[in-house]
């Protein structure tokens, strides 16, 4: 087993790979759970939920850690991707809006399982600040600022609605945060140099109506119109090409 150099550590991981890591890392964490010693690749992108090609090429980013004919050391790689995205870090936290979603988000287990901390819960709302979930006191959002400055919070996840997510925002960023997580159903603008990662249920929701909507076409054998009525593209081409 090798470790990446430092010219192959500066290099940049496609953003794709990025986003796969983390199911690497929960997959490796069932298998060393199970008492699973090494896996092979083919093994491991099972258990990932992608082809073993793409999990070779998404490893090959990160070093040489497999041996051949044996596989990977489950517990080694699983702390070569926990490094390579930070989770071995203790990562201060603020979530900020209360409500529902909010106290869903401070009750979440796995926040600390996965190197997170929850330092602070901001609510805007006076009526919320005697309120405590999960330990933790809720404090008025003007806060903001100095919680970050005393914790060193550069991570932000916004729970409020829509409307109040872009000052959230803005104040996120004055106060120094410079990762956010958004919860709100609302695009925010940020400077260069904030990452954001927004997460909208409703969106999923959608695009899995959209699949279920097309697999009830398929099984009823009906064709979902168009916009202007008629059959879909693919369906109109097969009319079009079919012998007279």
């Amino acid at each position: 087993m090798t470790e990446r150099t430092p010219t192959e550590a500066a290099r940049d991981i496609p953003e794709a790979t990025v986003a796969r890591l983390p199911v690497y890392l929960r997959a490796l964490t069932s298998l060393a759970e199970s008492g699973t010693p090494t896996c092979s690749s083919e093994e491991l992108a099972s258990a990932a939920g992608v082809n073993s090609a793409k999990l070779r090429k998404d490893l090959s980013y990160l070093g040489s850690y497999g041996t051949r004919g044996v596989g990977y050391d489950v517990e080694y790689l699983r702390y070569q991707i926990a490094r390579e995205i930070g989770v071995t870090h203790d990562w201060p936290v603020v979530i900020v809006g209360i409500g529902n979603l909010g106290h869903a988000l401070a009750n979440f287990s796995g926040f600390r399982s996965r190197g997170f901390r929850v330092v602070a819960l901001l609510d805007a709302d006076p009526g919320r600040h005697s309120e405590q979930v999960a330990g933790i006191d809720v404090r008025p959002f003007r806060d903001l600022a100095t919680i970050v400055a005393e914790q060193g919070v550069a991570i932000g996840v916004i729970s409020t609605p829509a409307h109040a997510a872009q000052d959230v925002a803005d104040a996120m960023v004055a106060a120094g945060i410079t990762s956010i997580l958004n919860f709100a159903p609302q695009v925010l603008s940020v400077p260069e140099g904030v990452d954001v990662r927004k997460v909208d249920l409703s969106i999923e929701l959608q695009i899995l109506a959209y699949h279920q909507q097309r697999k009830a076409s398929a099984v009823e054998g009906t064709v979902l119109p168009g916009p202007d009525g008629a059959g879909d593209a693919d369906d109109l081409d097969g009319r079009l090409e079919a012998p007279a």
